[in-house]
């Protein structure tokens, strides 16, 4: 069983794509497919970051009390 990427290991992951990329190490049909993963993990990192976003809570004391409220 595979455990699942954090957001920085998909952030490393996009980094090294970039640098074979830029490199020049790999052929066109190489780099398309390298081009199509980082495209992928992108837009898994982004709803990650949406995700972490919609759980970030603001703690406000109120007459004794913690309220959580979401962050806008």
């Amino acid at each position: 069983m595979s455990k699942k990427k954090t957001y920085e290991e998909k952030l490393d992951e996009i980094d090294e794509i970039i640098e074979k990329l830029e490199n020049g190490e790999l052929n066109l049909e190489e780099s398309i497919k390298e081009y199509e993963k980082s495209m992928k993990l992108i837009e898994e990192c982004s709803g990650m970051l949406n995700e972490a976003e919609g759980k970030v809570k603001k703690i406000n004391m109120n007459n004794n009390k913690i309220e959580l409220e979401e962050m806008e």
